[in-house]
């Protein structure tokens, strides 16, 4: 009797921690269907996966240069080279005005030349007349001198002496005003010639754009790749700065991704970001980001950096990863639908008598696979990351084995 009555103290002391367990919690729940895990402290990186599609980071529209009829030089699919000319435009109206324009710059081209004749002629009289009223200049001063001789001797009257004085300015006037006349006809001169260059270098541009316009009839492949659909048919008409087709670069892709609306703010330009193809990694940076938001989604585009991953193709769906930013050294927590279920506000934690007790948690950043703890977790402490929903918002469970 007394071994028995000391087993059965033994025993109630034993069953005792699992009593009060069994009392003091309302629920209990098997081990088995719950996730744990353990609060870490490491470095925590803030990510947004999503899936993109391969497009092309060039991929120019060609458009008509001019009105008039078309004619298709490649087919849709055909690989073209950079300069290869891929369509022409038949404009017989922009011929046309070339030719007059040209015809009109032929003009003006011979017009400047005679007017450069015109001018060296009216310099050469000009030149004449000044020579010309210089020797009566000339003959005048003598006939005075002359005069001014025979009157001291009084060879000649006082009137013919006064008259050889009236003869010498004449003369003198005659020869300025020839000299002045001579340099305005000059100035007038040059300023005819250089309207005449100016009308001509006008009518120069003029020519060489409608030359520009004329070449570009004869459409060209701005890059190398391959022609995407045709907008026009054959032999069609079109008009100016309509949509012929279009060429793809294949040597250069990006990512297309619609990042979802929660992250818009945190996105900006030059993120670093990871593109998992097969099991390989490849780092880009994000390159843009649209201003608008649609249907909940914002539209970015994510550019490789440095060699191209071979083997891509148009509209190919690849994994994408964007990393917004890097925390060291804080608690974290592997991601689960306790976040979901408790609204990223409660958190079971796990003791050693296998009690689950709620607790009022405050998270911070998230990345794909875990989430940093701000307030109301400890490093070490077991955490069930499965849903929380079974708790039924219960202060303690008791998790069996």
């Amino acid at each position: 009797m007394g071994a028995a009555l000391v087993a059965l103290i033994i025993a109630s002391w034993l069953i005792l921690p699992v009593v009060q367990r069994w009392a003091g919690s309302s629920i209990s729940v098997p081990k088995g269907r719950l996730r744990l895990a353990v609060v870490t402290r490491t470095d925590l990186v803030r990510d947004v996966s999503v899936q993109g599609r391969v497009i092309a980071a060039i991929s120019p529209s060609l458009f008509a240069p001019a009105d008039g009829t078309i004619t298709l030089l490649v087919d849709a699919g055909a690989s073209v080279s950079e300069g290869q000319s891929v369509a022409t435009v038949d404009s017989p109206e922009l011929q046309n005005q070339l030719q007059q324009e040209q015809a009109s710059l032929d003009s003006l081209s011979v017009e400047l030349d005679r007017q450069r004749i015109e001018t060296k002629q009216k310099a050469l009289n000009n030149r004449k007349n000044i020579d010309l009223t210089k020797v009566t200049l000339i003959a005048a001063e003598r006939e005075r001198r002359r005069a001014e001789s025979g009157y001291k001797i009084e060879a000649i009257s006082q009137i013919d002496f006064e008259k050889t004085k009236d003869d010498l300015e004449t003369a003198r006037l005659a020869h300025e005003h020839a000299v002045a006349d001579a340099d305005l006809d000059d100035e007038r001169l040059v300023f005819e010639l250089k309207t005449r260059e100016l009308q001509l270098g006008r009518q120069s541009f003029l020519v060489k754009d409608l030359l520009r316009q004329v070449d570009e009839l004869n459409m060209r492949s701005p890059v190398s790749g391959i022609v995407g659909n045709l907008m026009v048919d054959q032999k069609a008409a079109v008009s100016r700065n309509q949509v012929v087709m279009a060429v793809v670069d294949l040597s250069a892709f990006e990512i297309e991704a619609q990042v979802p609306e929660s992250y818009a703010d945190d996105l900006g330009l030059g993120m670093d970001a990871e593109v998992l193809i097969g099991n390989r990694k490849f780092p880009a940076t994000l390159v843009s980001v649209s201003p608008e938001i649609i249907q909940n989604q914002v539209t970015t585009r994510i550019r490789f950096k440095g060699e191209m991953p071979p083997g891509l193709r148009q509209n190919q769906r690849l994994t994408t990863r964007i990393l917004m930013e890097e925390k060291n050294n804080v608690l974290t927590l592997q991601r689960g639908q306790f976040l979901d279920s408790g609204g990223s506000r409660i958190a079971y934690v796990l003791d050693e008598d296998s009690v689950a007790h709620r607790r009022s948690i405050e998270i911070g950043a998230r990345s794909l696979a875990a989430v940093e703890i701000v307030n109301g977790l400890n490093e070490g402490e077991v955490v069930v990351i499965s849903s929380i929903d079974q708790f039924r918002s219960a202060d303690t469970v008791l998790v069996t084995n």
